[in-house]
């Protein structure tokens, strides 16, 4: 009776039934290999890290083809290929492109075959960054999932130092800078010892400074900084303290009188240098023989000018005689004059 009534009043009835079938085949095979991760899509580690990169995946069961698992990195620029990593097909892994970019990369299950295609990638650097995209399929179904990667850098141990002399009443800042690390970079102090950060400090996570523009005791104690970014933080420590001004009339007092007492033993070193030296250059001058003088005349006394009178002088090699007088012209002794002596010989 249903049949009769299937074929006299619903003469539809089985095409009806026969597109219900035809529907739930086709839906099957199109959603019968599915990837399965849930994991975030968009990582970020630090350099030297291990990232694993999730791809597990569940086939149906009208997929009776050979599994093929490929691991590729898509090109920013639509109009160029994308960069196969690795893949596993027939049994076999297979590893892609540059041979130092790739040296890392395995899949993390050992044998992709069971279920995870997961790729595993150690210590990561900044060329390793990249969206990365699971490809699987086992005729007739097929599914991929896309995963971005950012590899940064860890902040270095930042440097801490006070600006401004830490001179109470004056202005006072603390400054924290990180050499090396990926940006952004954020900075926070925070005092350890001494209390709460005042509120009248101003601090920027920016450029990490900490400005305190009217400084007393009530700010010192031990700050610390921390620096971060997504992948890592690092911090230092430094000790802020507080002194007292110096009295400005003593400290202008005070140097006056180190300048004149300086101009004083200046110029004592000078008149011990002139005068010291003065006696001794004198004495040296007396002293001096000088060679271009030609020496004195010699006279003859007064008892040898009568005892020689009449007498006939001659220089020593020479010739030069002296009259006798007139009393004793017929008598005439020569003597001979000697420049050594300065008289007649």
């Amino acid at each position: 009776m249903h049949c009769g009534l299937l074929k006299a009043g619903h003469p539809s009835a089985a095409a009806v039934i026969l597109f219900g079938y035809l529907v739930s085949f086709y839906k099957g095979v199109a959603v019968a290999m599915e990837v399965t991760s849930s994991g975030p899509q968009t990582l970020q580690k630090a350099q030297g890290d291990t990232v694993t990169l999730g791809c597990t995946y569940s086939p149906g069961p009208m997929d009776t083809g050979e599994l093929d698992i490929e691991w590729s990195i898509i090109s920013p620029d639509t109009t160029q290929k994308d960069q196969p990593a690795i893949s596993y097909t027939g049994g076999r892994t297979y590893i892609h492109g540059d041979p130092v970019l790739m040296k890392g990369l395995d899949f993390a299950a050992g044998n992709p075959s069971n279920g995870d295609a997961s790729l595993s990638i150690s210590s990561v650097s900044a060329a390793h960054s990249g969206v990365y995209q699971c490809k699987v399929k086992k005729a007739p179904g097929v599914d991929t999932r896309k995963i971005s990667l950012l590899v940064m850098e860890r902040p270095s141990v930042p440097k801490c130092w006070v600006e401004g002399g830490e001179a109470v009443g004056g202005p006072v800042s603390l400054h924290c800078k990180s050499p090396q690390g990926s940006p952004p970079l954020a900075y926070q102090w925070k005092r350890e010892i001494g209390g709460p950060t005042p509120s009248e400090a101003t601090h920027d996570p920016l450029t990490g400074e900490l400005k305190i523009s009217n400084h007393s005791e009530a700010f010192t104690g031990i700050y610390t900084c921390e620096v971060s970014n997504s992948v890592g933080k690092e911090r230092c420590k430094i000790n802020l303290r507080a002194f007292k001004p110096p009295n400005k009339a003593g400290v202008v007092a005070g140097t006056v009188v180190g300048c004149l007492l300086l101009f004083l033993i200046l110029a004592i070193v000078i008149w011990l240098l002139v005068y010291r030296r003065r006696p001794s250059f004198e004495k040296e001058v007396s002293n001096e023989i000088r060679e271009d003088v030609p020496p004195p005349e010699s006279r003859p006394t007064s008892r040898m000018s009568s005892r020689n009178k009449g007498a006939a002088y001659s220089p020593v090699g020479g010739a030069s005689q002296f009259p006798s007088s007139s009393s004793n012209s017929n008598s005439t002794t020569k003597y001979e004059y000697d420049s050594r002596f300065g008289y007649a010989v």
